[in-house]
């Protein structure tokens, strides 16, 4: 069990938020206190990367994406028994692996998927603004929510990797074991609200369209254009 005093849930009101831009916004008012030049904020894409927007320009910080994928057990696509990141770096639940016999057959399958996918996103997200280096950096992870947490955790391990000075979990809304979950692998957790009743993020939501690899192009835009006025 994560250790209380580095989780903080704001609130258990299943009250919506009116889109992921409000989500960030009110989010930013929880982590105002790390506002500074050494702040990095990286949206997991896609709708993440929307929540990432407000949050890095209420807090005056560099935008970037993570690009890390969970890694779906055969037989089981909502286990992940793993993550690969966009470097190639591999992590394998080999207790889950050995208990559902998993061979290396499947699991180079599964990574190879995976790979491609992350690729892809990279050559798109990659050509428009370049990767920031997370060494000796406050690292905000985002999403618009978490349900189970796989994607979140390979988000997570990926920055973990990057050595930043310290890695803060920031989230409009989850449920509470998830939450306490994932803040085992970071330094500090947000999350605005976790109510009791819990079905997915978008029930927390008005307005919940889905976002595109065009809209996630457009955000790194405007951050390129940051970066090169500054």
């Amino acid at each position: 069990m994560a250790d209380m005093a580095k989780v903080r849930i704001i609130s258990r009101s299943d009250e919506r938020f009116k889109d992921r831009e409000e989500a960030g916004r009110l989010l930013s008012l929880e982590l105002q206190g790390f506002r500074g030049s050494n702040l990095v904020v990286l949206g997991v894409p896609r709708g993440g990367v929307v929540v990432a927007r407000a949050l890095a320009r209420e807090l005056d910080a560099h935008l970037d994406v993570v690009l890390a994928h969970k890694m779906r057990t055969p037989g089981h696509p909502e286990l992940a028994m793993g993550a690969v990141t966009e470097g190639g770096q591999l992590v394998i639940n080999e207790a889950l692996v050995a208990e559902l016999g998993v061979g290396a057959a499947g699991i180079e399958a599964e990574k190879a998927r995976q790979l491609a996918e992350i690729r892809r996103r990279s050559d798109m997200f990659r050509r428009v603004v370049g990767k920031l280096s997370l060494e000796d950096k406050v690292a905000i992870v985002t999403d618009d929510g978490v349900a189970t947490g796989a994607t979140t955790e390979a988000a997570l391990w990926a920055v973990r990797q990057e050595q930043p000075e310290k890695l803060i979990a920031a989230f409009p809304v989850g449920p509470t074991d998830t939450i306490f979950r994932l803040a085992e692998m970071v330094d500090e957790m947000i999350c605005l609200r976790s109510p009791q009743f819990f079905l997915a993020v978008g029930q927390f939501y008005q307005r919940f369209d889905p976002v595109e690899d065009e809209d996630v192009l457009e955000i790194l835009r405007e951050e390129g254009q940051k970066r090169g006025a500054q």
